[in-house]
């Protein structure tokens, strides 16, 4: 079998959503994919920063963050960029007249607004990243800092209408659910990690296989041709779907690498 690129999102695709860890059997299948061959990626939302320990129980060939805004293959940074402080003062600032809260996502470290949140599920994040060591060293009133995307929570009280127009010439926004977006930069994704992988690989599409289960995997279901959605999986994701393999508990990952012959 020619050398296949496997891209894998994290969240409920490789980690469980009930234990937090990859099970035994992602393990051992991503063991066997790499004697095979091929090349494992992580293609994921979160920045570099903010990547789960579990995640390093295993040798990625490399590490696609921030939605396609920073790529490491390896050791080598092959590519990587910001918002600078500037234009990114003045995106916060409309989040807040807009009446949203968030949360912006660096490469070197997340930053929180120093006031306690009236959304609960910002506060869930400060604890959750709190407990990884991020969060802690800037607020974002604080300024001096650059970052790659931005994580928003809305309500009734938000003008979220607004503020997607005003983000819409800069932003590509992720509907994650729950009144809660994901703004990442327009020029980069999901899709464009896979695409820079294939070219400098001098792959083909026909090698790639993207793993996921929710929206934020969209771009890259909708450039790959071999699709694998997880046993829990958004419903949008169904149109791009070539192939629904098990859950993650139930070693979904290997099931779909034997499916394809790729283990």
């Amino acid at each position: 079998m020619k050398r296949a690129i496997l891209f894998f999102d994290i969240d409920g695709t490789l980690l469980s959503d009930e234990t937090g860890k990859i099970p035994d059997s992602t393990l051992q299948a991503l063991t066997e994919a790499k004697k095979n061959g091929h090349l494992l990626f992580i293609n994921t939302g979160r920045t570099i920063c903010a990547l789960p320990k579990e995640l390093y129980r295993f040798d990625f060939d490399g590490y696609l963050c921030g939605c396609g805004s920073y790529l490491l293959f390896h050791d080598e940074v092959l590519l990587e960029r910001h918002i600078e402080e500037s234009p990114g003062r003045k995106y916060i600032e409309q989040m807040w007249e807009c009446n949203l809260d968030g949360v912006l996502e660096g490469t070197e470290d997340l930053y929180f607004p120093q006031a306690v949140s009236r959304f609960e599920q910002l506060e869930q994040g400060r604890i959750y990243f709190g407990e990884l060591g991020l969060g802690k060293k800037k607020y974002i009133e604080e300024g001096g800092f650059i970052y790659d995307k931005i994580f928003v929570y809305a309500d009734e009280q938000s003008d979220k209408e607004r503020f997607f127009e005003l983000m819409e010439d800069h932003f590509a926004v992720i509907d994650r659910g729950g009144n809660t977006y994901e703004l990442a930069q327009k020029s980069f994704s999901k899709a464009t990690a896979c695409e820079y992988m294939v070219q400098k690989f001098g792959a083909d599409r026909e090698d790639v296989y993207v793993f996921g289960d929710s929206m934020n995997d969209l771009s890259m279901f909708e450039y790959a041709i071999h699709t694998v959605a997880m046993g829990k999986h958004a419903p949008g994701l169904a149109p791009y779907t070539e192939f629904v393999t098990k859950t993650v508990e139930e070693g979904g990952i290997a099931w779909a690498m034997k499916h394809y012959g790729l283990i």
